[in-house]
């Protein structure tokens, strides 16, 4: 600690500073801050103005401590080394550090954003075209099967024994139409000779053509026996999604009315969504020029957008709504989109041509409206107001007070004001 001199009063300070002041010269009028024992700083005592000796000793120790905090964090963060330089020498020189676009002119497509849902490209409800009881479940609910992979099978017991009774007539009749033919050959050499009357060959002949229409229809029943039997096993009619199963084995159907499971196809998949009626100009108008493109973002999903295309608008507005609905169809092979999700659509409907366009992110705003800094040649920043126009997700047409070819500062605006240099 420093020595106490002669006529000194002393107040600590804690935290290894204190005060000493004293009435004698050459110090006289000075108040010495002594910093952890081995420093002190003499401090005029004439910035007091208080009448009071205790207002003044009290104003001096505040004072002096919020002084010896301030030396103290200093020190402690300049390792109690020279400060750096002001930021007026070489540092301040060299310019804030900023990331900066070109205005460009040339096309840009407008478009809308919208919340719609996906929905299944097919769906059945698959049902059995044959009553009987359910004998088999042949697919894992929840997972994807092929066009003609087996979903079910109905008891085929008693569709089976319908088949062998009309194929056993059938050969029946194959029967009867060989004997038929054979007896009316006779008949015919015979009628030849005279040895039977015209009479009993015409009674043959029709015997004939009675034992071949029986075999026709018999045929036939026989033909749609099995095709009954074969409505027995249930296939999936194209390639899906099954869900949840509706009917169990042991469950007894009937035919065309029982639902078995529901089939969804999600490889295409469609997005269905609905725009303003005072938008399906501009959209009509783009779908002329060919197959018009439409991006969707499912929430939650990391990936990139899904690219599809639009492929149906709808033969009316909803009066009630004014809006009209339009389903984009997307590619789905790796199941990223769900039938009943919902999906933010980007669908383009105007493309401006000749348009100055910057990216979104260059837009800054005060009260006196939009604004954007422009950087010269000189690096020096330019706070320039522009007027905008229309914009998509990431750019911006500006009307007035940019011309193409111009840089602006996109990033590292908050650092900048009006004839900032920057790098």
């Amino acid at each position: 600690m420093v020595p106490a001199r002669n006529s000194e009063r002393r107040v600590n300070l804690g935290a290894g500073y204190a005060l000493a002041f004293t009435d004698s010269p050459p110090e006289k009028n000075h108040v010495r801050v002594i910093e952890r024992g081995d420093r002190s700083l003499r401090v005029p005592a004439g910035v007091l103005m208080q009448r009071s000796p205790g207002k003044k000793l009290v104003l001096i120790i505040g004072l002096v401590a919020l002084a010896a905090a301030g030396v103290g964090v200093w020190r402690h963060e300049t390792g109690g080394k020279e400060a750096p330089k002001s930021l007026n020498g070489k540092q301040a020189s060299a310019g804030t550090p900023v990331t900066t676009a070109v205005a460009q002119r040339g096309e840009i497509d407008l478009s809308l954003k919208i919340i719609g849902r996906a929905e299944a490209y097919s769906t059945v409800n698959v049902r059995s075209r044959v009553s009987g009881q359910l004998d088999t479940l042949a697919f894992t609910p929840g997972t994807h099967v092929k066009k003609g992979d087996l979903l079910a099978r109905v008891d085929p017991r008693p569709l089976k024994a319908a088949l062998d009774e009309a194929q056993g007539k059938v050969a029946s009749d194959e029967a009867q139409l060989a004997k038929a033919e054979a007896d009316l050959g006779r008949y015919q050499n015979m009628l030849g000779k005279g040895f039977v009357s015209r009479a009993d060959f015409d009674l043959y002949k029709a015997n004939l053509g009675v034992a071949r229409a029986a075999l026709v229809s018999d045929r036939a029943a026989a033909r749609a026996a099995q095709t009954q039997l074969d409505f027995t096993t249930i296939s999936a009619p194209f390639d899906g999604v099954t869900g949840a199963p509706l009917a169990y084995p042991g469950a007894t159907l009937t035919a065309d009315t029982t639902d078995i499971v529901v089939l969804n196809q999600v490889d295409p998949i469609r997005i269905a969504f609905a725009i303003p009626e005072d938008s399906l100009a501009a959209v009509r108008n783009n779908a002329r020029r060919g197959a018009l493109p439409v991006q969707a973002k499912i929430p939650g999903d990391t990936g990139g957008p899904l690219k599809g295309e639009l492929e149906f608008i709808d033969n009316a507005v909803d009066v009630t709504t004014g809006t009209i609905v339009l389903k984009a169809r997307f590619a789905n092979a790796d199941g990223r989109l769900t039938a009943g999700q919902f999906a933010e659509v980007t669908l383009p409907t105007t493309r401006l041509t000749d348009a100055v366009s910057i990216p979104v992110i260059a837009l800054q705003s005060s009260s006196a409206g939009t604004f954007v800094f422009v950087v010269k040649a000189d690096k020096a920043v330019e706070q320039r107001p522009i007027t905008t126009g229309a914009a998509t997700a990431d750019r911006v047409v500006v009307d007035k007070g940019l011309q193409a070819g111009e840089r602006v500062v996109t990033e590292g605006q908050l650092l900048l004001v009006d004839g900032a240099r920057v790098r």
